[in-house]
């Protein structure tokens, strides 16, 4: 059975989608922009869009009763592949600040244009075990 997830804790949905879903093993996030959802506001520091693109995951898988722990695969968008390594430095530090045992999977891909004009995107996949 597909649960749809919905949290107040990352930005609504600017299209005809849902923030994620729960697929019961499987959860699966859509990709999540740097929006504060608290303020509606993005930051044009790419690590600090980088943090808040990850937290907005964060709050999608957590609405599914998973963690960060339970994250097996990332999908990073990026609109300059000259921003990997500030992207690289924010993603390790948080999911170590979170003491995750390993690292997901994950892709990173330059893209020409990213929804509000970002300079991120990030997707999720979290498997419950």
């Amino acid at each position: 059975m597909t649960k749809i997830l919905h949290t107040e804790a990352a930005p609504a949905a600017i299209g005809p989608y849902v923030q994620g879903v729960d697929l019961g093993n499987m959860v699966l996030t859509s990709g999540q922009i740097p929006v504060n959802p608290a303020t509606g506001e993005v930051s044009s520091d790419i690590a600090e869009q980088a943090m808040q693109s990850l937290e907005n995951v964060k709050a999608v898988v957590e609405a599914s009763g998973l963690s960060v722990s339970d994250i097996a695969k990332m999908t990073v968008f990026v609109k300059d592949l000259n921003d990997f390594a500030t992207v690289n430095e924010v993603y390790g530090n948080f999911f170590d600040k979170h003491q995750v045992k390993h690292y997901p999977a994950r892709s990173c891909v330059e893209v020409a244009r990213l929804p509000k004009d970002v300079g991120i995107e990030i997707e999720a996949i979290a498997v419950r075990k």
